[in-house]
């Protein structure tokens, strides 16, 4: 099978056991030999050769809460990212619709760095030339690996917080009719990946833990994609609650806050189009600093954990499980179970977007922020970082006036690309996410009779 046009479907995607097998054993031995074979594209999953949800519960010595906390992992990914689902999938579809044409179109891929990756690869797997369009201030791991796949890079001036610029770039460019963009922050493809695939991975990997239920799941947006998630547990489990995460110094979504902060991948001055607000229930603020310090003890700080009662085994096998938004997605998760007083049979879900693989750099760059890292430096931090994090900067936001808030925002950042007030209020019925969603049969169908 040496060139696949047409890779999975969302379904598939969900539950890999449900790929042909031949097709699936050939996809599992090129994951570990070559990943650079197109039938990767049958890799992009949660799930590894066993058909269990690649995940990791935290050790409640490490999170100082009772209940517990399951981060699921996206390093197993193809590219290393779960972000290459989106990427997959708003390909795959505009493929199918006639809108993207293989020898044509050259994709443009607005991010500041995993969708990026994830475009590049992706383009590498279907054979599309690619422009990735990021910022000029990203990890040098994020720029090396997308010129790694074959795109060429196109940076705008800033970091994550001026992802706004990559978005104008974008919309220049598209003027060009041989240019196509990957637009994750306003294409629904990422909605329906997310909700299907990362929601329902999420309802199967709470199985056997705690009450099998979850009560909480939190996420930081940058797209976000990844909060769709939330959609579908809500569906299973009414009473999860949906938490947002921002940085502290680019608190948008709460306040109209923007800033610069230092976790690559989320709060990107802005309400995302596809960002659901009718499902967001909280609100929450986690310092840049906690998440780039919190990285550096996990990575580096393996006896510390083991002095604060982490089993050496777990310290060990963490180390390179998580990137610096990770650390803010299970600070958040820390900061939830105490609000919401979560006990011990109860279950907070989180994502781990990538892998320690891109953020040496970040690492090396906090060595120079700080005039000591001894081991009783790192020792103040995991209690600081970890345990004593509090039930602050939390807001409720399942008020009508909160989510009036929400809405208000996403008309001030899209209104100027050209969408109308029509469209945006009809986000503000379930109705219109629903509708959406259920077009993964739709194009499901599709992407099989186009095999």
């Amino acid at each position: 099978m040496n060139k696949i046009p047409f890779g999975p479907t969302y379904e598939e995607m969900l539950h890999p056991d449900k790929i042909e097998k031949s097709v699936r054993t050939q996809a599992l031995a090129a994951k570990a030999k070559n990943e650079l074979d197109p039938i990767n594209l049958f890799n992009i999953t949660w799930k590894n050769e066993f058909n269990e949800v690649n995940k990791i519960v935290l050790p409640k010595a490490l999170t100082g809460v009772e209940a517990n906390i399951v981060v699921l992992l996206g390093k197993y990914f193809p590219s290393g990212s779960h972000k290459v689902g989106p990427a997959y999938s708003t390909l795959i579809e505009g493929c199918i619709d006639g809108n993207i044409i293989p020898g044509k179109h050259t994709i443009l891929g607005p991010s500041t760095g995993n969708f990026g990756i994830g475009v590049s690869y992706i383009c590498n797997l279907m054979k599309y030339d690619a422009i990735v369009i990021m910022p000029d201030n990203m990890s040098k791991e994020r720029y090396e690996r997308i010129k790694k796949y074959g795109a060429k890079l196109d940076l705008t001036p800033g970091t994550e917080s001026d992802v706004i610029l990559t978005l104008q770039r974008t919309y220049e460019l598209k003027k060009n009719p041989d240019f196509r963009p990957l637009a994750q922050f306003e294409l629904m493809p990422n909605y329906r990946f997310h909700r299907h695939v990362t929601g329902g991975s999420a309802v199967e990997a709470v199985k056997g833990i705690g009450n099998g239920r979850i009560a909480c799941f939190t996420s930081a947006p940058g797209s976000a994609g990844t909060l769709a998630a939330g959609d579908n547990i809500k569906s299973s489990f009414p009473e999860a609650k949906i938490a947002a995460l921002e940085p502290y110094e680019c608190s948008t979504l709460m306040n109209g806050g923007r800033g610069q902060h230092r976790i690559e991948g989320i709060g990107d001055k802005m309400c995302t189009l596809i960002h659901n607000v009718l499902t967001t229930d909280f609100i929450v603020l986690i310092k840049d600093d906690d998440a780039v310090r919190g990285l550096k003890i996990i990575h580096d700080g393996t006896d510390i954990l083991v002095n604060n009662g982490v089993d050496r085994t777990i310290a060990e096998a963490m180390k390179d499980l998580f990137g610096v938004s990770t650390i803010c997605n299970i600070i958040g998760a820390i900061k939830m179970a105490k609000y919401l007083h979560l006990g011990p049979n109860e279950n907070v879900v989180t994502i781990a977007t990538d892998g320690f693989d891109r953020y040496d750099s970040v690492i090396e760059n906090l060595k120079t922020r700080y005039l000591e890292l001894e081991p009783y430096v790192l020792n103040r931090w995991f209690n600081d970082i970890f345990r004593k994090n509090g039930t602050e900067d939390i807001a409720d936001y399942r008020m009508d006036d909160q989510k009036a808030k929400l809405f208000a925002q996403k008309e001030k950042d899209w209104l100027p690309f050209g969408y109308t007030k029509q469209y945006l209020d009809s986000m503000k019925n379930m109705d219109f996410w629903d509708l959406e969603y259920q077009k993964i049969h739709h194009y499901d169908e599709l992407i099989k009779k186009s095999r």
